[in-house]
């Protein structure tokens, strides 16, 4: 049994039934009976139905905002917001897809040599509950335009969004086992990975999850993509401007809650500018209105449970025990429901959970430094590497910076990172390896065949 319970207040809204081994046995052998089919359909035939999703996906925004909000807490107009990405990522593979996936001339000794890229077959996602829609799409529009399917195994405490999506995918026309949802726990997993059917599985999750689907997909020869954890450094130059720098600062932290692998964490600053910069930040950190997620005051909702406060807190608790200082926030608020304040610690150093670990959540580390050699060497003294940023005036020399120096898979100049369907999207160290979106994403489950004539 699987319950969704509304971080807001504590209750339960809905239960549903798990599938037994024997369900997800039939669920992924009819799958993989579809995909014999639907790897014949034609990118147009295909394209068609994406783009019924993206339409259907529009038209109940107010819906699905209001349906994640419940479950997991997200503010409306994030949740508004999250549902049109999905839309938009399903009319750009319905639009690209074809193009994406032609066959490559290579000029060769022989007659005629090319690449080839062919769908493998049924795909399975692990996703997490922070983005509920847009993991599940930015990683199911490429695999099924590009002739795949798709199985779903989501966060155990989103269960409606996950039968939610794959109500989507059947009203909009796709096959019954195009994409398929499996509500099972995480002792399943492995079982699915290793099912003959499963070519291959995509993971966005924790640090931890991705080593331990890494580790079975490994055992048994199958390609993984997996975007992990992240705690990612801003760079704030002395020629910054501090105002535009910290209301992005704040934008980037305090979005979904804090509740993001790309959200902004560590916040390094040079010391010509520091003070000024924590002043700005601070404010902007604290205007922040958090409480009823579906109330449209409200700026900032609860996290996604109590236990990942309460972890969250810990974490805040030994940093300040080793040293660190609040500025504003780090306390558990005395009311109903899994919510945590805007939190900004000063005074952070290796060695602290702040300085070394990811904080999911509305806290930020801000990190004192010399100069901009010391910031990068600081932003990269971490074992993640998945988005950080540069502000400067100077364009060209932060665009060095993103470009040559930061260990990172997205880097970006004077602005907050974020997942864009045209841009390749993921990281290197431990927070994960593989791509997903443009027409990096869309590859990977394919089979890069060369085909030689003489």
């Amino acid at each position: 049994m699987m319950k969704s319970v509304n971080p807001a207040t504590g209750e339960v809204i809905q239960t549903f039934e798990t599938h037994s081994e024997k369900g997800v046995e039939k669920i992924i052998n009819s799958v993989d009976k579809c995909w014999q089919q639907w790897k014949k359909t034609s990118f147009f035939q295909r394209s068609q139905i994406m783009q019924n999703l993206a339409t259907l996906l529009k038209s109940n925004k107010e819906e699905l905002a209001r349906l994640m909000a419940m479950e997991m807490g997200k503010v409306l107009h994030e949740g508004i917001a999250e549902i049109e990405k999905c839309a938009w990522v399903c009319d750009y593979y319905a639009a690209n897809a074809e193009n994406f996936l032609e066959n490559e001339a290579i000029e060769t000794d022989f007659s005629r040599s090319y690449v080839s890229y062919q769908p493998q077959g049924t795909v399975l996602a692990v996703m997490p509950w922070n983005f509920p829609f847009w993991q599940v799409f930015r990683f199911a529009a490429p695999t099924i335009m590009a002739g795949n399917t798709a199985v779903l195994k989501h966060a155990s405490n989103v269960p409606g969004c996950a039968m939610a999506i794959e109500d989507l995918f059947r009203e909009a026309g796709f096959p019954e086992n195009a994409f398929r949802t499996l509500l099972i726990k995480s002792d399943l997993v492995e079982g699915v990975i290793k099912h003959r059917a499963v070519k291959g599985v995509s993971l966005t999750g924790s640090t931890p999850a991705g080593k331990s689907v890494a580790s079975v997909a490994g055992s048994v020869l199958k390609k993984c993509v997996l975007e992990l954890g992240g705690s990612d450094p801003y760079l704030i130059l002395d020629d910054a401007d501090l105002v535009s720098a910290a209301k992005t600062c704040a934008t980037g932290r305090l979005l979904n809650a804090g509740q993001s692998c790309i959200g902004a964490k560590r916040f390094i600053v040079v010391d010509k500018v520091y003070s000024e910069f924590l002043e700005y930040f601070t404010y902007e950190m604290n205007k922040a209105t958090f409480g009823d997620p579906c109330e449209p005051e409200t700026t900032m909702g609860p996290l996604a449970r109590t236990d990942l406060r309460n972890e969250l807190h810990k974490q805040v608790s030994l940093s300040v025990k080793k040293g660190a200082e609040v500025v504003i926030g780090g306390g558990i608020p005395d009311r109903k429901g899994a919510y945590y304040p805007p939190t900004v610690l000063d005074n952070v150093k290796p060695g602290m959970p702040a300085y070394d670990e990811e904080l999911f959540g509305p806290v930020a580390s801000v990190i004192r430094v010399k100069d901009e050699n010391e910031a990068v060497k600081i932003a990269n003294d971490s074992i993640f590497g998945l988005g950080a940023a540069v502000f400067s005036k100077n364009i060209k020399k932060a665009e060095k910076i993103a470009e040559t120096q930061l260990q990172a898979g997205c880097c970006f100049v004077n602005d907050f990172v974020k997942s864009d369907p045209r841009l390749p999207f993921g990281g290197i160290k431990e927070s994960g390896f593989g791509r997903e979106l443009s027409s990096h994403g869309i590859k990977e489950f394919m089979n890069v065949k060369t085909v030689v004539v003489k």
